[in-house]
């Protein structure tokens, strides 16, 4: 490639050279330059201006690929930080392909941390030269996932196009536009002058997708040995298999072709851990990477295990609650919105965290302090099916419950197609978890680090209950269970903060006595 790229850049000088010497010595002639005889095409026709070298050895030489690699640049697109703390990212998919052409600030791919899903853009406008990873893998910060051949220069001095002679507006001087040629030279006397179309041959590294590459790379094949059979010679996956099987790496590649088909339906929407799809018997074995979210679920829970819990469990009445949903629900001035138990719940958590603040803390245990948070970011747990993911509500302190509501909505759409952004995610100060959405009385949560506390609420349910009376009456009974972190967080503390929570929600009226 190199020596290749060495008689381009020759070819090149020595057509300057000539070309300004014969433009030099005719400047005063209308005429076209009369140049070297060795260097004319015999019997070539006066429209335009052809050359042959008599002579050369046993090489291969093209003037435009010499003028591109002038005039533009092969530059490493890595993985950029994008988050504190994080050290690598799941690449999800890609939106461009090797050979298309990038502008400024275009989405090249997508990836996903343990915090958030981002897109990549490009900093560069160019052609996508070649793509050096595929959907599935893990990439590390700093890794290279493609390179651009950049065009960062001005255009040449000498313009190759279809036109022979031009005359410049401010000049008698003749300039001569050449066609694009390829001279091949072989061991005969004579070279051949082939015409060239500028579009062609200009493909850098091998035509394929990333997920033939990603097949390649897995049963350690050199994907530039692979003959493809596509269009402008792509390698597709069929010419991978065919080579693995006449190299002796699988036998049948039928059952390949049917498991990839099913994981890229699956990449389309994003990974889709239900492996229960796949065509395999019931009792073979299946090994499933974690990847995006349910790794870093891996991450933090293990972290939290080591955390010293307890427990406080107590039943909710949450009559009161039902019916102010039912009233807001009648009197929706908005359509588009859901109401739902869940703001009013997180409003009124909002109030009772005012007054018992350590509730709202971050523990900084290499510090062995306790930061007390001034804003109530409430995080909730979303199940998705790419994972457990914990986006939170920003100042909810200062937020009504129809704002609440209106940015829960929010989260939860974006979480639904893993589009949230490491804003969305990160400076969470505690956390509900609404198991009841799904079903179950009560869990037993582990704290979300650095957080210190973490509120699991059950389903509402419709229980038998005695006045004092003795009478049997209905009631809406909730469940939570509040896990606490025990080096900051002691079980009065928590009783008093659940009382006064319960307080507000049994008793919604009392919101109003504290909305600013």
């Amino acid at each position: 490639m190199i020596r290749s790229r060495i008689w381009q850049k020759r070819a090149f000088i020595s057509s300057r050279t000539f070309f300004s010497a014969s433009a030099s010595s005719h400047s005063s002639s209308s005429s076209s330059p009369t140049l070297p005889s060795r260097f004319l095409k015999p019997n070539a026709p006066s429209s335009h201006v052809s050359f042959y070298f008599p002579r050369v050895n046993r090489c291969l030489f093209c003037t435009q690929p010499a003028l591109d690699l002038l005039a533009s640049k092969l530059v490493d697109v890595p993985l950029a930080q994008t988050g504190e703390g994080i050290a690598e990212c799941e690449l999800l998919k890609w939106y461009v392909q090797e050979g298309d052409y990038v502008e400024d600030f275009q989405p090249l791919c997508e990836v996903q941390s343990d915090k958030a899903t981002i897109e990549i853009t490009s900093r560069y406008k160019g052609k996508v030269s070649n793509i050096l990873c595929g959907p599935g893998d893990i990439v590390k910060v700093g890794e290279t996932l493609l390179k651009i051949l950049v065009d960062d220069s001005a255009s040449p001095s000498v313009t190759l196009g279809d036109s022979v002679n031009a005359k410049s507006p401010d000049s008698d001087k003749t300039s001569v536009n050449v066609p694009v040629f390829t001279t091949v030279v072989d061991d005969s006397d004579n070279a051949k002058l082939i015409d060239s179309d500028p579009g062609k041959g200009r493909q850098t590294g091998i035509l394929s997708t990333p997920a033939v590459r990603s097949l390649a790379k897995q049963h350690g094949i050199d994907i530039t040995e692979v003959c493809g059979t596509g269009k402008d010679g792509r390698v597709l996956k069929e010419d991978v298999l065919n080579f693995a099987v006449s190299k002796g790496i699988i036998k049948d590649p039928s059952a390949l072709l049917h498991t990839d088909s099913v994981e890229q339906l699956q990449g389309a929407e994003g990974y889709n851990y239900n492996i229960a799809t796949k065509s395999c018997s019931p009792s073979e074995d299946r090994t499933v990477p974690f990847r995006g979210f349910q790794r870093a679920m891996v991450k933090s829970m293990s972290l939290a295990a080591k955390v010293p819990h307890f427990h406080y469990v107590d039943e909710i009445n949450c009559d009161a609650l039902v019916e102010l949903k039912t009233s807001f629900q009648k009197n929706n001035p908005y359509p588009d919105i859901k109401y739902t138990f869940l703001p009013i719940l997180i409003k009124s958590l909002s109030m009772a965290l005012s007054k018992y603040p350590f509730m709202n803390s971050c523990f900084k245990e290499d510090a062995v302090e306790v930061v007390l948070k001034g804003s109530h970011n409430v995080g909730i747990a979303m199940a998705t099916q790419h994972g457990l993911v914990v986006p939170n509500i920003k100042n909810v302190q200062s937020l009504s419950i129809l704002e609440i509501t209106k940015e829960l909505a929010r989260l939860q759409q974006l979480a639904s197609n893993n589009k949230l952004t490491s804003e969305d995610i990160c400076g969470g100060t505690i956390t509900l978890s609404n198991i009841g959405a799904i079903g179950g009385k009560f869990g037993s949560p582990l704290v979300n680090l650095p957080e210190v506390s973490i509120i699991a609420i059950g389903k509402i349910q419709k229980v038998p209950r005695f006045a004092d009376n003795g009478n049997v009456y209905p009631a809406s009974l909730v469940t939570v269970n509040i896990g606490a972190d025990h080096r900051v967080l002691d079980g009065a503390t928590v009783a008093r903060f659940c009382n006064e929570w319960k307080q507000l929600i049994e008793n919604p009226e009392l919101l109003t006595l504290y909305l600013r």
